[in-house]
């Protein structure tokens, strides 16, 4: 079935991230936010069958509170706040999966399957 899913792993800890914060957009209009699970993961898919629509959306990873809850020590500013990834669905009928690896300075996605 289409959907877009969505998990977060820590590399600075090298375990799953539990309690991240997530926005969906599409089309600058908040879809839903959702929380990470013990596992990193997001229970339901962000999306999924005729929710999927072809265009441009936005995944907001709230980074800068998630280490903050953590007792990460950050700079003020934190170098990474919230980490947005712009990315497009081409085939609604697909599955799109896009993981966030994290780290306090730094971070990676790819689409997943």
């Amino acid at each position: 079935m289409a959907h877009l899913s969505t998990h977060v792993l820590d590399l600075a800890l090298g375990r799953p991230a539990a309690g991240v914060k997530i926005d969906l957009y599409r089309a600058g209009e908040r879809l839903k936010t959702v929380f990470t699970n013990d596992d990193g993961r997001v229970a339901d898919p962000l999306l999924a069958g005729e929710a999927m629509e072809a265009g441009i959306y936005e995944l907001v990873f709230h980074a800068g509170a998630y280490f903050r809850g953590l007792g990460q020590l950050l700079t003020d500013p934190p170098f990474l706040d919230e980490i947005v990834i712009r990315f497009g669905i081409a085939d609604p009928g697909g599955r799109y999966h896009v993981p966030l690896l994290l780290s306090p300075y730094g971070y990676s996605t790819y689409r997943g399957s």
